[in-house]
């Protein structure tokens, strides 16, 4: 099946079904027979490679001790202090041919203990085998299959004509200091890399989806500014009053793209554009009106878009809201067409 990619974070209690029957198996004895991938899967989980302040150390130490024990080559590069990247080869036998590159993060996005039924950082598997942890579908079960793909075809005696690469990145979830910066280095070109595979969803199934395409993420930041004043005021061009506003178009907008999800049934998440307010701050304390009020916004914005209106359509919006109103971006990334899935695309015929 092929689905265009829906950039959306995991909830907070990510779960990883591994049971494939209906059969309940004790915990101990699933404990005694788990497959070793699984174990180095739940190892992997146990590594708290947790946003804002991740140290990678761990993780780059336990992807050396896998590589070491498939006999591939790994060599850790850094773009900026604290943010390995990790490449571990698998060298073909037409080396000098345009290689797959097998990519993953290393990174996971905050997790609240108190909302979850399990230590997300315990890698604990319950009687029905499912194992609990943050990371376990973004996207450390992804880099672990990768492994595990490569040690059943080496252990076959599988040789490969093309040489293959899989990578492990920092940054993913919180920022630009990993791929985003890997890409661009002298040392990413040398991979000499024809064909990448990366993030997409796990599945519970005996099925995968393959997805070929992502929306576009833009991150803008409104600032609203205005008069201050006693909290015991009226007082007049507030940057409260300018918030609302902005607010209130901003999800005027998601509940048009929620509208025509729902009235289509043939459409998917990933074909309308979603817009979330994600942060919000401003204020000193509770009986002074703020001077400055900032408004974060997530959107993912589908292919079908004009990004010369919608560029237009946010700074209407704050046209709207008044003066001292003005919008920046974290991030705002040109639109990247969908891969090409027809016989005009080898890797796709290939991969098919």
């Amino acid at each position: 099946s092929v689905s265009e990619l829906v950039g959306s974070d995991m909830t907070d209690c990510d779960y990883l079904p591994t049971a494939k029957n209906d059969e309940v198996v004790s915990s101990a004895m699933q404990e005694s027979i788990e497959h070793p991938s699984v174990s180095i899967f739940r190892e992997y989980l146990r590594i708290p490679s947790v946003h804002p302040d991740v140290n990678y150390d761990e993780c780059v130490k336990f992807i050396k001790k896998q590589a070491n024990s498939l006999g591939l080559l790994w060599m850790v590069y850094s773009c900026t202090p604290g943010n390995p990247v990790v490449v571990l080869t698998w060298t073909g036998t037409q080396p000098e041919l345009p290689t797959v590159l097998l990519n993953s993060h290393m990174d996971v996005v905050p997790a609240y203990p108190d909302k979850w039924t399990h230590d997300p950082f315990a890698a604990e598997k319950d009687d029905q085998g499912n194992i609990y942890g943050r990371g376990a579908q973004d996207m450390k079960s992804v880099g672990i299959q990768y492994l595990e793909a490569i040690r059943r075809l080496k252990k076959n005696g599988v040789k490969l004509k093309r040489t293959v690469h899989v990578s492990f990145v920092p940054d993913e979830e919180g920022g630009d200091n990993g791929m985003c910066k890997f890409v661009n280095t002298s040392e990413f070109k040398s991979l000499n890399v024809g064909c990448s595979l990366d993030e997409a969803r796990a599945s519970p199934e005996d099925y995968f989806y393959v997805y070929y395409g992502e929306r576009t993420i833009w991150k803008p930041v409104v600032t609203c500014t205005g008069d201050t004043g006693h909290g015991s005021a009226f007082v007049k061009n507030t940057a409260a009053n300018k918030a609302r506003i902005i607010i209130d178009r901003f999800l005027d907008w998601r509940q048009q793209e929620l509208d025509k999800l729902q009235s289509d049934a043939s459409l998917t998440v990933s074909d309308v554009t979603t817009v979330n307010l994600t942060t919000l701050s401003g204020g000193v304390q509770m009986n002074v009106v703020p001077a400055e009020i900032k408004l974060g916004f997530d959107i993912r914005l589908s292919n079908d878009n004009d990004f010369d209106l919608v560029s237009e359509k946010l700074e209407g919006f704050c046209r709207e809201a008044g003066e001292g109103t003005s919008i920046a971006y974290v991030s705002k990334n040109p639109i990247v067409s969908p891969t090409c899935i027809d016989s005009s695309n080898p890797w796709w015929t290939a991969f098919k």
